[in-house]
């Protein structure tokens, strides 16, 4: 969800139509809005051109532009965090993503924790005014991970529902992610 409590908004780009209706369903019913879908890395940048996303998920094998491309266009024109999907876990490709300003890269097939990854890289672009955007990325993942481990444990939280209760408590406070994982670690908030 982005800040105004508004969904945050999503182009999907995955040149395989079953895993980009997946993903469609995914993020809808995670409460995301999907506002554009392609099949075609260089659609994938029109589309986040014309509707300004908070999130672009990008395939890294596409025709027209590959995910890197568009990966590297977006990030540098564009207020839009991106994460990349692909079949490949090559070192070379993720630092390639990395380099292009990618917040997150997933191997597919795609877990539970994508959808972590996809909150967070949201968040972190909404926030991403100057600073050193990596180490705020690395630090709001690690306090988001230990806040996770400190629900699971205290509160005998599967994973998937201590994030929940972080980025809906979030969400409902109009506080960052971060500043509510920190408060969790702090033993200020509880569920």
């Amino acid at each position: 969800m982005s800040g105004t409590g508004t969904p945050a908004r999503v182009v999907i780009a995955e040149d395989e139509a079953i895993i980009r209706l997946d993903l469609k369903e995914i993020l809808t019913s995670a409460g995301y809005e999907v506002v554009g879908e392609s099949g075609r890395g260089d659609e994938a940048l029109q589309l986040v051109e014309e509707h300004r996303p908070d999130l672009a998920i990008l395939d890294i094998k596409m025709p027209g532009l590959d995910g890197l491309q568009a990966a590297r266009e977006i990030t540098s024109r564009f207020q839009t965090a991106v994460v990349l999907l692909t079949a490949f876990s090559q070192r070379d490709l993720i630092e390639e993503a990395r380099d292009a300003g990618v917040a997150a890269y997933l191997v597919k097939p795609f877990q539970p924790r994508a959808r972590q990854e996809w909150a967070i890289a949201e968040e972190e672009s909404r926030e991403a005014s100057g600073g050193d955007r990596a180490e705020d990325k690395i630090a709001t993942r690690r306090v988001v991970d230990e806040a996770k481990a400190t629900l699971m444990d205290r509160n005998d939280l599967a994973e998937h529902e201590a994030f929940s209760f972080i980025q809906q408590t979030a969400m409902q406070k109009r506080a960052r992610m971060r500043d509510v994982a920190q408060q969790i670690v702090d033993g200020t908030l509880t569920p």
